[in-house]
């Protein structure tokens, strides 16, 4: 289905889970290009074999040369409030279709709002947020929904510890934007609730303390599925660690590269007076990262691939496909049948 002259380019590829999306991307047997700020930084972490490339934001003649000769371009470099748009625009004049890996509810808003006609004159689409925050949720969600409104999609995560990477401390500095839920069919301010029931996780995660904390998931959500009510939930432990300076960033313990973090990420959907759950748990909320993009970046490349414009991840493929595709090596599913 792949032809064996399909390149990949990874921007932000000498970064955390830029590193990941390289090794993925090799590991499936395709080519890659290697684009980031630093020569010096691309030769410390990337293979002798990878094809690297410089390229700065301010440059974006750099950008298009960088991703010259390339089929898709996934974007891991944040904060992506300041990349997408110039990385996203760089990709779709050199031919490219483009994903990136953005938590920021604004990045992602900006990417539809801004992209959509440029991806269609392009012939290409533009996907953002397509990884552990944004894509899971909205691939989950989606394969439970049926046609028609739904009245509610709750969004639960825990961690069993977040260890930050430098990236994620950035965009955490950088990203003051008041976050956005869905409420009558809106987005609109989030409005914290005074008291949340706690969650019952799996073992070992068990029943967690919670509080609202949406990502990229409620904007991905609302661009494309007709939905009352989107809330998005985080244990309380989790958002202590990253709130606290001292924490370290994720160590590896394994042949892969990954921390030893474990999550479970659960969507509850409420539709036709009927409640549905899925979920997913796994190891590395970086290092799964690499997986969700990369089979997104399969089916763009397929010849019989025809979509185009600023889509959510689970409008540019099938949502339950995808999700089945990663069951067993880089997440456990629950709740979604697997046969077929």
């Amino acid at each position: 289905m792949i032809s064996s002259h399909t390149v990949i380019a990874v921007m932000g590829a000498t970064g955390h889970t830029g590193q990941f999306v390289v090794n993925e991307v090799l590991r499936r047997g395709l080519s890659v290009v290697a684009v980031g700020r630093s020569a010096a930084r691309l030769g410390q972490t990337m293979p002798a074999a990878v094809l690297r490339r410089v390229a700065v934001l301010d440059d974006l003649a750099s950008l298009e040369r960088a991703f010259a000769g390339c089929a898709v371009v996934i974007n891991c470099a944040g904060p992506f409030l300041d990349t997408a748009l110039p990385v996203a625009r760089a990709a779709l004049r050199a031919g490219c279709h483009y994903i990136d890996v953005t938590a920021e509810q604004p990045s992602a808003q900006a990417s539809f709002a801004e992209l959509d006609a440029p991806a269609r004159e392009a012939g290409r689409v533009v996907i953002p947020a397509a990884a552990f925050y944004g894509g899971l949720a909205d691939l989950l969600a989606s394969a439970l929904a049926t046609k028609g409104e739904i009245d509610e999609i709750t969004v639960a995560i825990a961690l069993d510890r977040w260890w930050p990477t430098e990236g994620t401390r950035k965009t955490g500095e950088r990203n003051k934007a008041p976050r956005l839920v869905v409420k009558d069919g809106h987005l609109v301010p989030l409005q914290p609730s005074a008291e949340l029931p706690d969650w019952v996780f799996s073992k070992p995660l068990g029943q967690q303390a919670m509080i609202d904390m949406p990502f990229s998931e409620v904007i991905t959500l609302a661009h494309h599925l007709k939905v009352r009510e989107v809330r998005s939930l985080l244990n309380r432990s989790a958002l202590a660690d990253i709130r606290d300076v001292s924490t370290p960033p994720p160590t590896a313990t394994d042949d892969l590269g990954r921390s030893a973090q474990r999550f479970e990420l659960v969507v509850r959907l409420v539709q036709n007076g009927r409640t549905k759950t899925v979920g997913v748990r796994g190891q590395d909320i970086y290092a799964v990262t690499a997986p969700i993009v990369t089979e997104v970046a399969l089916r763009l490349l397929a010849p019989s691939y025809r979509r185009s414009g600023a889509l959510a991840v689970a409008e540019a493929v099938d949502p339950l496909d995808l999700i089945r595709s990663l069951h067993g090596s880089a997440l456990q599913l629950f709740g979604v049948p697997l046969a077929g």
